[in-house]
């Protein structure tokens, strides 16, 4: 029997490195061997156990990439040694939902590395159909980035902003990049908001906002995004950070009529005070989106492939696969400068990027 490596959750706060077996694959299955995989807001939330605490033990990681090898007899267009990267999301294509075209609402949704095995490992077993071939012009560390990007693409979908829109963004993470595709899409003024000054650099040196605001010197962000809208406020909210008072924020510097895109995931009991007098009277609108599905991957792809999205400034360093949990707590220790941090099963030691 063949053997891995991979960081199991056994329980909240309780990450083991183990030797288990390769997963065997059914005909409708493609084994990937992972070369990277980022690390998510959500792995955090899982080993922490705030999200999905049922599914443990779980290897999480869905932020992943890798070359297939060995595919399903009813695998199509797929071949070993292929660079892969991989759909998270397996809908059911059968329910309510999924016949409507909501298959992220599917009744039986379940997400790769998230409520099955995923990619803090050296293999992870997909559905063939999930998988997309990444095209040789993205380099390995863009490959890991797809994922992610696909999310924000979704978002921007929903949202649906017009060209000339305003558009604000808090949060100076992914928000990087929301602010980035808002751009893209023809939005003016792109305003994004953040505490962190070197990811608020970052969005400078990418180009990513007309305007940004860092709330340390800055303390009300309401006021000034008004004062950047002519007194009227934006047009588009996308909050990204995942706290109520930064959805309650959102809400306020909307502009009559304006929309707030919900990302940020805040704690299940957590709830924001938002006035519904502004739904009616001032017609004030709220959607969600949680991940990307299908050709969101399709649209990440060529957006990297032709450099209209280069996250790269965002990279911060490749970390081994034993030292997960370490990374996990380094991303969430009060002042720390990192963004994106991938890990390598391959890796024998840390990778400053």
């Amino acid at each position: 029997m063949s053997m891995m490596k991979a960081q199991i959750i056994e329980a909240p706060e309780k990450m083991t490195l183990k030797e288990i077996p390769v997963p065997e694959i059914n005909a409708d299955e493609v084994l990937v061997k992972v070369k990277l995989c980022g690390i998510c807001g959500s792995d955090w939330s899982i080993y922490k156990g705030w999200y999905a605490s049922e599914k443990l033990p779980l290897i999480t990681g869905h932020e992943f990439w890798g070359t297939v090898e060995k595919a399903g007899a009813n695998a199509k267009g797929l071949k070993v040694g292929d660079r892969v990267t991989v759909d998270l999301c397996i809908s059911c294509g059968t329910c309510y939902f999924c016949r409507r075209g909501d298959g992220l609402l599917c009744e039986t949704f379940t997400q790769l590395g998230i409520h099955t095995d995923g990619g803090f490992a050296e293999f992870v077993k997909v559905p063939w159909k999930n998988c997309y071939i990444i095209p040789d012009e993205i380099n390995d560390y863009a490959a890991a980035f797809i994922e992610p990007l696909t999310t924000a693409i979704q978002a921007s979908r929903r949202m649906g902003s017009e060209l000339g829109a305003s558009v604000a963004v808090i949060g100076s993470g992914l928000g990087i990049i929301h602010a980035q595709i808002a751009k893209l899409r023809g939005a003016a003024p792109v305003i994004l908001i953040g505490h962190n000054k070197k990811r608020l650099q970052i969005a400078k040196e990418m180009n990513a906002a007309d305007y940004t605001i860092d709330i340390n010197e800055i303390s009300d962000s309401i006021a000034e995004v008004k004062k950047l809208t002519g007194g009227v406020g934006v047009d588009y909210v996308i909050e990204a950070v995942g706290s109520t008072q930064t959805y309650e924020q959102a809400f306020a510097m909307l502009r009559r009529g304006g929309k707030l895109e919900a990302f940020g995931i805040c704690a299940e009991d957590g709830y924001a005070s938002i006035p519904p007098y502004e739904f009616v009277l001032g017609e004030k609108k709220v959607s969600g989106s949680c991940a990307g599905i299908g050709n969101d991957w399709g649209v990440a792809i060529n957006l990297l492939k032709y450099r209209r999205i280069d996250p790269s400034l965002m990279y911060s360093m490749v970390v081994p696969l034993g030292e997960l949990e370490q990374a996990l707590k380094e991303l969430h220790t009060p002042g720390h400068e990192l963004i994106k941090v991938f890990v390598s099963p391959e890796a024998t030691q840390r990778i400053m990027l």
